[in-house]
């Protein structure tokens, strides 16, 4: 029997306000895990809750994303309310380590930098200098609680990966030898920076965006299969055939398939290879 882990989720946004519990269940239900995503303390809190409903298959990351860091446009599939998704929110070190410490959460997450949104009214360098520190913070938080980071980023791969190496040097000793310690999610870099994350010790992730968009698929063939996993990002990244609906952790699949077709090999070898991927990186 085939089964799957999506990693990276978003039920616990407003766009499931009317059904979470029911597209949660219709993944059990065909054998699909998934992971809860949080991006501020609300989604957090919203991720841990609906976790603790299941007794397994349903797990959360905790954590602080950077374009919630600074007033911006709203995002209403997010919060629901448009004042509320363009409220900053300072991190709060101890709400987070509160929260990660419940045993549902498996990941603190979603972290890291996103130069795309930055305001241009605003200074900039500023803004680019906080989103790095409250990363550093939340590198520390998971490392001193044993956890696995989920990693955000867009158009900073340089600044984030010259974080990633002082912290690992820095925290050599608070790093484990024997599994990856992050995952950089909805990749979309190339094989050198893939390459350069993955001697780090960490994962990449990859998204419906491969299913119609042949940009990667040079990476997917060369790739370690050991070094992967596969996520929805939903309600984001829709695959192919489903594009321009809400995406659903059930639709992980479509991800693996695409994986499957582009290695020559079957979805049940997929399958099998990011679970255990998946099932090691969050202890679950």
């Amino acid at each position: 029997m085939k089964m799957f882990i999506d990693t990276h989720s978003h039920v616990n946004f407003s766009s499931f306000r009317e059904d979470a519990d029911e597209t949660i269940r219709r993944a059990l239900g065909n054998d699909t895990w998934m992971i809860l995503v949080g991006s501020n303390i609300k989604t957090s809190n919203k991720a841990l809750n609906l976790a603790n409903k299941y007794e397994k298959g349903v797990y959360a990351a905790v954590g602080l994303h950077p374009t919630h860091l600074e007033a911006g446009p709203a995002d209403t599939s997010e919060t629901g309310e448009e004042s509320e998704a363009a409220r900053p929110e300072d991190f709060d070190y101890d709400s987070y380590e509160k929260l990660a410490r419940f045993q549902k959460v498996v990941a603190i997450g979603e972290i890291g930098l996103d130069y795309y949104h930055l305001d241009p009214t605003k200074d900039q360098i500023a803004t680019k200098k906080k989103q790095q520190e409250v990363f550093a913070q939340q590198l520390l938080l998971a490392r001193s609680l044993n956890l696995p980071v989920i990693i955000h980023c867009r158009q900073a791969h340089d600044d984030l990966y010259a974080i990633l190496q002082d912290f690992k040097k820095s925290y050599s000793h608070l790093i484990p030898n024997d599994r990856p310690w992050g995952v950089i999610h909805c990749f979309s870099g190339d094989e050198d920076l893939a390459w350069k994350y993955f001697r780090l010790g960490l994962l990449i992730s990859f998204t419906g965006l491969i299913t119609f968009s042949q940009q990667w698929d040079e990476l997917i063939r060369k790739v370690p299969l050991d070094k992967i996993m596969i996520e929805t990002d939903s309600p984001y990244m829709t695959p192919e055939p489903y594009r321009g609906r809400r995406n659903e952790p059930l639709l992980v699949q479509y991800v693996a398939n695409r994986i499957a077709d582009i290695r020559g090999l079957t979805l049940e070898k997929i399958a099998e290879t990011t679970t255990a991927n998946a099932r090691t990186f969050f202890n679950i």
